[in-house]
């Protein structure tokens, strides 16, 4: 089917088969129908573990042809958010599997045997946004936000303090009694319970000292070296939604990271 008479209509983005004005950009048809998916993702018209349409489907759907979409598919599969499954067909990406889990936790053992985790929550309440989170969240200063503090350890060793601001208003019942009794990834109880899917992060990275407090925490001496990680986490639509910052033990880790 020519793209050049049946491209979709994207916001902002002329469509194939119009006349771009001199020196505008040019997006690709794939590119245009990615964003018509992450649209419906974004609208919940399909969940996270369910199944999306075929790639029939939604050439039909979107009136281009089947390897335009197979093309956009395939970035938002590279992208983790989407999953093919041989045999099965394309499914929305869940925080409940590992492969997507593990994205967004990039400490590794040394010997590369992973050990279970376990989480202990020192704090979750609710407070007005501080200027700094306010600003990284994009909201009002004084809006209502959830601080959760915790310790992550692994193997009953301590080795990861969180600190992890949210917005309120998408994060209304959040309590340390519902995550301490909650047994699966963090984030897959943000996106099960409360509609939330973090599909990317921005990380900064640093090296600090252990003050008293963190390395009584950890059960190490202060002044013991961590990596400081300071994360925005984004759903669709590139909407910051999480800010995190974590002190990471690494005597037996390292932060692992792929460049592409």
């Amino acid at each position: 089917m020519s793209a050049t008479s049946d491209a979709p209509a994207v916001a902002g983005v002329p469509a194939a088969g119009d006349q771009a004005a001199p020196g505008a950009a040019f997006t690709p048809l794939y590119k245009q129908i990615k964003a018509l998916i992450l649209q419906s993702l974004d609208r919940g018209e399909w969940k996270p573990g369910e199944a999306i349409p075929s790639e029939l489907d939604l050439a039909a759907r979107f009136k281009v042809s089947q390897g335009t979409v197979r093309k956009a598919i395939d970035e938002l599969a590279a992208d983790h958010i989407l999953l093919r499954r041989q045999g099965k067909g394309t499914f929305v990406a869940t925080h409940h599997e590992d492969r997507v889990r593990f994205r967004f936790l990039r400490l590794a053992p040394d010997d590369g045997k992973r050990q279970g985790s376990h989480s202990r929550f020192l704090e979750c309440r609710r407070l007005r946004a501080p200027a700094e989170v306010a600003k990284v969240l994009e909201l009002r200063a004084g809006d209502s936000v959830v601080l959760v503090r915790r310790v992550l350890s692994f193997g009953d060793v301590p080795t990861v303090i969180d600190e992890i601001w949210l917005p309120g208003t998408l994060f209304k019942g959040l309590t340390a009694e519902r995550l301490a009794e909650y047994k699966g990834p963090m984030y897959g109880l943000f996106e099960s319970e409360f509609g939330v899917r973090m599909i990317r992060a921005d990380e900064k990275i640093r090296a600090v000292a252990a003050g008293a407090p963190e390395a009584e925490l950890l059960g190490v001496a202060p002044g013991t070296p961590l990596l400081q990680v300071e994360r925005t986490s984004f759903t669709y639509g590139d909407r910051p939604v999480e800010m995190r910052r974590g002190l990471y033990l690494t005597s037996r880790y390292h932060y692992r990271n792929s460049l592409n």
